[in-house]
Formats: structure tokens, C-alpha cells, sequence
């Protein structure tokens, strides 16, 4: 599992570390690490180190020194290094003498440091560090528009990415390598800036920060959360994930929901709604009920509201008067939004909400009873808007993007790794939201449920997409779910 800490708590597991060590220990580990990624990128693309230029981008503070260092260990093996000084008067003066020591070059006038930039083999962005906020200064903003051939390595962070929250107010310097140090950031993980880091390779340094407030799964925790029938499994005992969904207008819906269904772990999908015939035809597994959940029979999960336009309503607030977990989706989360917070005060059994940025702004307006917010605002501050709407409405929150961004209302947030672009597609959101009621009804936490389901959701587009990558229909996802669920099991 991937685990990403605020600055503050970076900060304060640096700061108790260096008083163990002698001075300048940590910035020598952290350049130490960031010159053997350096070196081995350069002999992967050019054979071997000896000759390349590299360009450091140095800016004030410890990040710039952290590339400094590691400048002159890569000039000590013969590279042909420049410092670029775009705060010289604020330099990090032992970095830069040992840059001049190895026989590195200075540059401080900007022409000649673009004209650098443009020609290097490889380029370390070390302007600004993890505390810096907002985009990039005047003397910096060149180099993110300016043409290059190199490999652009960060230091820590992409400069003019917020690392709490990956927010990029203005210019950033988009990376085709981000070295972080100690643990990640969160904004490393989360777009708008996850999307400026590149492959991301985290470089150890000795920190022992506290618990993280952001984490990201991976293959194995994936696998040790799938549900897997014991020997004395019948259909019921692996759960019934009840699905609400489909109408007259889009009865697709309900068949791509109860497909996302039939493949998350639980052992029978009942279906009610309007496109019954439709359901059992296409899958005749399912069972299928007269009416709506109220008279459904028992399940251990509902999935309530893809496509589910007028009769969503009722259908709502049938599941959310039972006593199991319900996810809401779609048609349910206007329906929500409308009624507002205070329609789940009662329940006892969880709740997932799965908005995109559109239904999250509704549902904002819905608990704050005023206007709904930009979606594009929203998109730009995922880690907030996803812990906003855990706290408002006491539900666990899957806000689906670019980034998937998973939050509880007792403040754990994780960030979903894996998808692809191709997933933009109509009917992808009912796939995940049968796959994740689906582990719900399998006895998943809500968290698990949701990090999980939009794990293998996304692992299931990639699938479906192929390399490099072509058109997918949300059915083409669903189908994919058996094989990379086979896939995250293999050792």
C-alpha cells in the first residue's frame, strides 16, 4: 500500500530525524538516491552517463540543494553538468560548491539557461520544493512552455504542484520522473497533479512519519480484500446484492449495473425494476422481483439508482429504510441531493454516495442549501470535495474522475490507482457501482467495497482498451472484471 503524508507531518518526522544525525545527512541521503535514479535513466536512454548534459534547475531552499548534490555526483561520473541558478542569491551554498568542486557549470543568465534546458539529455527540476504554493514565478515560467529532448526528473514534487492536494494554479513543470523522499504526497497521487509526475519512484531516507491521512492500494492489499467462498459457501451465505435500477428511458443501465454485479464476489443478484425481462434475457442467473426493495426480499446490499429516472425515487427510499448498506448512484444521488443529509441521519447501516463532479456539486448544494458549486472547481480540489461530502452527509464517498478519490466519514481517504481515459465512456458508472454493491453484499467495509470496486474497475478499462489503447463500451469493462480479478490473485 501506498501511503502519502501532508508537509506538515513531513516536516515534523524530517525534523526529528536530522536531530539524531549529523548536519546534512538527510539531504545527502535524499541526493544520494535521486543521482542513482539519474544515472540509471541516462545509461537506460544514452549507454552510460560519461558526456550527457544535464541541466539542474535550481531554486532556493533545500529542494534546490537536494539537486545540486545530486548534480555533482553525476558530474563526478562525467556528465557534463549546468546549474541553472533562478534564485541566486537564495542558493543552497553547500550544493552549489559541491557542483563547482565536480567541475559543474554555472549559468545565471536566462537565454543561455533555456537554451540549456532545450538540449539537455536530462533536466532535474529542483525550483520548488513541497512547500511552495501556487504555480511557478516569472523566472521559472519559461521553462515549463520552453521545448526540450530530455528526460525532466523531479525533485520530490513536479514545481507548481500543491503537495497536500495536487492542485496546480497556474504553470507547473510537467515530469517524466518524480523522485519523492521518505513518502509520498498526497498531490503526487491526485489530478490535477498526478498528472505532471510521470512514473513515480519513492527514494528511502530513514523517515518515521506518523499514520497517513491518504493512502492508495495496491495489487496485494487488493487481493487479501477479494471475497472468496469458503468450502461450506452456498449462494446466500456469499451474499445478495439487490439492484434498483433501469427504466423506460434507460433501461441499459439496469443490464450494466447487475453485469458489474455479477462479477463482484456475492453470491446472487436480485434484481427490481422495469426492465426485468430485459435482465433475466440477457442473464438468466438473476432473480427478479415484482415491485420495488421494500417487497425485494432479503439481500445484504442494495445498488440503487443507475438509470433509474422516475421511479428512483421511491426506489430510494425503499433501500434506505432497510437495514443493510446501500450504495447510491446516479438518478439516487439527485434524488439525495434533493432530500438533502438529514434523509440518512436515521440509518444504522452504511451508506456509499459514488457522484462524478456533477452530482458531487448537487449534493454540496443539497447539505449547504445553495447554489451547486463548478463542477471544474470540484475536479480541481478532489481530496476536499470528497472529505466535505463524507462529513456532510456521514456516508462513505466514492467521487469518480480522472482520479478516483475514496473517503469515509471517520476521515480516511484513499486515492484509486488504477483506469484509463477510455473508461469515459456512458454505462461505466453503473458497471462500478454493480461491482461495487456487489463486495458490499459479500461482507466488504464500505472503504474496501469502494476502493476495491474502482480498483478493478479501472484494471478491467486498461484490460478492455488493449496498448496503447482503443475505444471500450461500458459491457466490454464488465466483461473484462473475470480476468483481472484472476489476475490481481496470481501471486
Amino acid at each position: 500500500m501506498r501511503h502519502a503524508h501532508r508537509v506538515e507531518q513531513v516536516r515534523a518526522a524530517e525534523a526529528e530525524l536530522m536531530a539524531r544525525l549529523p548536519e546534512g545527512t538527510l539531504m545527502q541521503r535524499a541526493a544520494a538516491g535521486l543521482a542513482a535514479t539519474c544515472a540509471r535513466l541516462l545509461t537506460r536512454r544514452r549507454g552510460r552517463v560519461y558526456g550527457s548534459r544535464v541541466v539542474v534547475l535550481a531554486g532556493s531552499g533545500d529542494n534546490g540543494g537536494d539537486a545540486l548534490y545530486a548534480g555533482a555526483a553525476l558530474a563526478r561520473r562525467g556528465a557534463r553538468v549546468a546549474a541553472v541558478l533562478l534564485a541566486p542569491e537564495r542558493v543552497h551554498t553547500g550544493g552549489l560548491a559541491a557542483l563547482r568542486a565536480a567541475g559543474g557549470r554555472v549559468v545565471l543568465d536566462r537565454e543561455a539557461g533555456l537554451a540549456d534546458f532545450s538540449r539537455a539529455d536530462l533536466v532535474l527540476d529542483g525550483i520548488v520544493g513541497i512547500g511552495g504554493r501556487g504555480g511557478l514565478r516569472s523566472e521559472a515560467r519559461p521553462y515549463a512552455q520552453a521545448p526540450r529532448r530530455g528526460v525532466v526528473v523531479a525533485v520530490d514534487l513536479p514545481s507548481g504542484v500543491n503537495a497536500d492536494t495536487g492542485e496546480v494554479p497556474g504553470e507547473a513543470l510537467r515530469a517524466d520522473v518524480t523522485v519523492c523522499f521518505g513518502t509520498y504526497k498526497p498531490g503526487l497521487l491526485v489530478d490535477p497533479g498526478a498528472s505532471y509526475t510521470g512514473a513515480v519512484q519513492l527514494v528511502g531516507i530513514g523517515l518515521e512519519p506518523p499514520a497517513p491521512e491518504v493512502t492508495a492500494l495496491q495489487h496485494a492489499d487488493v487481493a487479501a480484500l477479494l471475497p472468496r467462498p469458503a468450502v461450506e459457501s452456498d449462494k446466500y451465505r456469499r451474499g445478495v446484492v439487490g439492484v434498483a435500477a433501469g427504466s423506460a428511458t434507460y433501461p441499459g443501465a439496469a443490464l450494466l449495473a447487475v453485469a458489474g454485479a455479477l462479477r463482484g464476489g456475492a453470491g446472487a443478484v436480485r434484481y427490481v425494476g422495469t426492465a426485468a425481462e430485459e435482465v433475466v434475457r440477457r442473464f438468466p442467473e438473476v432473480l427478479v422481483t415484482e415491485g420495488g426493495p421494500a417487497g425485494a426480499g432479503r439481500v445484504q446490499a442494495w445498488v440503487v439508482g443507475p438509470g433509474g429516472g422516475e421511479g428512483a425515487r421511491q426506489a430510494l427510499a425503499e433501500a434506505l429504510a432497510s437495514d443493510v448498506p446501500v450504495l447510491v448512484d446516479a438518478d439516487g444521488l439527485t434524488e439525495l441531493a434533493r432530500l438533502g443529509p438529514g434523509v440518512l441521519a436515521g440509518r444504522t447501516a452504511p451508506t456509499l454516495l459514488t457522484p462524478h463532479t456533477g452530482e458531487a456539486a448537487r449534493l454540496l448544494a443539497g447539505a449547504a442549501g445553495s447554489t451547486p458549486p463548478a463542477a471544474e472547481e470540484l475536479a480541481a480540489t478532489r481530496l476536499a470535495t470528497a472529505r466535505r461530502l463524507a462529513g456532510d452527509y456521514r456516508a462513505t464517498v466514492l467521487l469518480k474522475g480522472s482520479t478516483t478519490v475514496i473517503a469515509d466519514p471517520g476521515g480516511a481517504v484513499r486515492v484509486n490507482p488504477t483506469g484509463t481515459s477510455w473508461l469515459a465512456t456512458a454505462g461505466s458508472g453503473d458497471v462500478l457501482a454493480g461491482l461495487a454493491g456487489s463486495l458490499l453484499a459479500a461482507g466488504l467495509s464500505p472503504l474496501d467495497a469502494a476502493s476495491v470496486g474502482a480498483y478493478l474497475h479501472g484494471l478491467a478499462g486498461r484490460h478492455a482498451a488493449g496498448d496503447p489503447g482503443a475505444p471500450v463500451t461500458a459491457l466490454g469493462v464488465a466483461q473484462a472484471l473475470t480476468a483481472v480479478w484472476r489476475a490481481v490473485r496470481e501471486p
